[in-house]
């Protein structure tokens, strides 16, 4: 679900999204007229930590079903992740599969989470709930709530953010096709599960975590979500074509 827009020259505001404790952030549109890729998120959220929390082993089974997946931990798992080494990661969709590559080098508390919760089975179930196709060209995931306030309870770093060089006079860089990287709520270090796949060039301010990329087949196959465009004849929507996570899977090569 995207989120709505306010004038720039109106305060913050926050308003109810229906399942008590979460609120959604009225954000400014970026400089491409769209609303940049964000997530809602707990009033209370966590402060980032990288102590063992409540942390397992990750692992590379996808098969965890969503009923009976751990859906909430306290704080960012504990550093499992080797990062000198490379990983790459298979999101299972009913359209097809996604291959990614993973920076574990740059963006090691994002990697190490994203592998975490692939591994828990998080994102089993749950949906794709955002794209858009204009501005900006992204495919949105990663929320267990389906509807963009869903996380896993706590939150991480910012990451890699001069990845893509260094902003210009409009406040944004390019995030090229293929790139994937973290959504938040517009303030820093609020990322959690929710992760945008970019399937165009996409001028966003860097202040969302790149952490891999998208082989050309995948990139491919999101392009074609993109190109079937949102429910309801809109530009910022839900996927005309519904699109679910059955599983995903992290590896170490």
């Amino acid at each position: 679900m995207r989120t709505a827009l306010i004038s720039a020259v109106a305060a913050v505001m926050v308003i109810a999204a229906g399942t008590a404790g979460y609120t959604v952030i009225h954000q400014s549109t970026s400089a491409s007229g769209r609303t940049p890729p964000r997530t809602a998120t707990a009033p209370n959220a966590p402060a980032t930590g990288t102590g063992a929390g409540t942390s397992v082993s990750p692992s590379s089974d996808p098969g965890t079903s969503a009923s009976t997946r751990k859906s909430s931990w306290v704080t960012e798992p504990a550093m499992t992740i080797d990062t000198t080494a490379t990983y790459t990661a298979t999101i299972k969709l009913d359209q097809g599969t996604i291959g990614l590559s993973l920076d574990a080098g740059n963006a090691p508390h994002t990697v190490n989470s994203f592998t975490f919760l692939a591994g828990q089975g998080f994102f089993a179930g749950t949906k794709c709930h955002r794209l858009t196709t204009q501005g900006i060209f992204v495919l949105q995931c990663g929320d267990p709530k389906g509807d963009g306030t869903g996380g896993p309870g706590y939150t991480i770093p910012d990451e890699n953010l001069t990845a893509l060089g260094k902003a210009g006079a409009d406040g944004t860089v390019t995030y090229p096709a293929g790139t994937v990287a973290m959504a938040n709520i517009g303030q820093p270090h609020t990322g959690g599960s929710q992760f945008f796949l970019v399937y165009k060039d996409s001028k966003l301010p860097p202040s969302y975590t790149p952490f891999g990329t998208m082989d050309d087949a995948s990139l491919k196959a999101v392009g074609n979500i993109g190109a079937a465009g949102v429910a309801g004849g809109a530009t910022d929507g839900a996927p005309n074509i519904a699109v679910v996570i059955d599983g995903a899977a992290v590896v170490k090569s």
